[in-house]
């Protein structure tokens, strides 16, 4: 069976005005690691290619490390310890921040709500698109955000699952000028293609998609777009193949039947979705589980 763990933010302080990056510090990761190596084998995306079969029908326990998004602080503390313990892993990034010169949405979004209340972000939403919310399942959307208060939570539904990207992007990208410049903060935020290529050099690469969108919400042709763009530009930059993708968001709107057929037909062997669960013996290698790192052995959230 393989467990995946799934990592964003890396660093030693997390503290903003309104808290709304969370993740793990270096010393937590390293922590959770040398928890996680009495549970089972590391692999790499290279031993699951190789031996997928044997690795997901086994009862033995296979552990593989990802991480989400291209940050440059992933590489710059989370790599390092990897490195230490001499344990591999994958790294998904978005193409759009390279190619573009972009910073993603939802890292936006992030910083925007470290810096402005919630409440700004909403109201900012009901005076342009107050028809679009009237029929909301708050309890679908704690479900979902189960880390979150319910205001931020019903922000991010509104945000990811919503509004459709262009309305997103209006809203986010005027109040995002006010408060940041977004060279400045790309810099800051991603990887480098340096990292990209070193990364690639060690088959530990994958696509997270091109812009950061929920895939299941697009149209057929964009979603072919959105993986077959990122798939390409990576494999041109590194000159390495990239065969393994994580559905941003990866939830199960996002993570449709026929987004795991793109995905297939775009040439990636194994797809990574957030659905929680270990993988036993699984029928669709484009959709498998992933635990985010809070919910297993030495997460924040783990329950034995």
């Amino acid at each position: 069976m393989l467990t995946v763990s799934n990592y964003h933010y890396i660093r030693e302080d997390f503290k903003t005005k309104y808290p709304s990056i969370f993740g793990v510090s270096p010393s937590s990761f390293k922590k959770q690691l040398k928890l996680l190596k009495n549970q089972g084998d590391f692999i790499s995306s290279k031993n699951l290619i190789e031996n997928e079969h044997r690795i997901l029908t086994s009862k033995e326990n296979y552990i593989l490390i990802t991480f989400d998004d291209g940050l440059k602080e992933q590489v710059h503390f989370g790599f390092s310890i990897l490195n230490e313990l001499s344990i591999p892993a994958l790294f998904f990034v978005n193409s759009i921040n390279y190619q573009e010169q972009k910073i993603s949405t939802v890292h936006k979004i992030h910083l925007l709500r470290s810096k402005i209340e919630s409440e700004i972000i909403l109201k900012r939403i009901e005076s342009k698109y107050i028809s679009k919310l009237k029929f909301l399942d708050i309890a679908k959307i704690k479900a979902i955000y189960i880390y979150d208060d319910e205001k931020s939570a019903v922000l991010k539904y509104i945000l990811n699952f919503i509004l459709d990207y262009k309305e997103r992007e209006e809203v986010v990208n005027e109040l995002f000028s006010n408060y940041f410049n977004e060279n400045e903060m790309l810099n800051y935020l991603y990887m480098t293609t340096n990292n990209l290529q070193e990364l690639a050099g060690l088959g530990y690469l994958g696509s997270h998609t091109h812009s950061h969108y929920p895939l299941g919400l697009l149209p057929s042709k964009q979603i072919a777009n959105e993986l077959e763009h990122s798939k390409k530009y990576l494999e041109n930059l590194t000159k390495t193949k990239i065969e393994t993708v994580a559905y941003p968001y990866g939830t199960e709107e996002a993570c449709t039947a026929e987004v795991s057929k793109l995905a297939a037909l775009a040439g990636y062997k194994f797809g990574f979705t957030t659905k929680r669960g270990v993988n036993n013996n699984t029928k669709n290698k484009l959709l498998l589980n992933r635990f985010d790192c809070n919910d297993i052995i030495g997460g924040k959230n783990y329950k034995s």
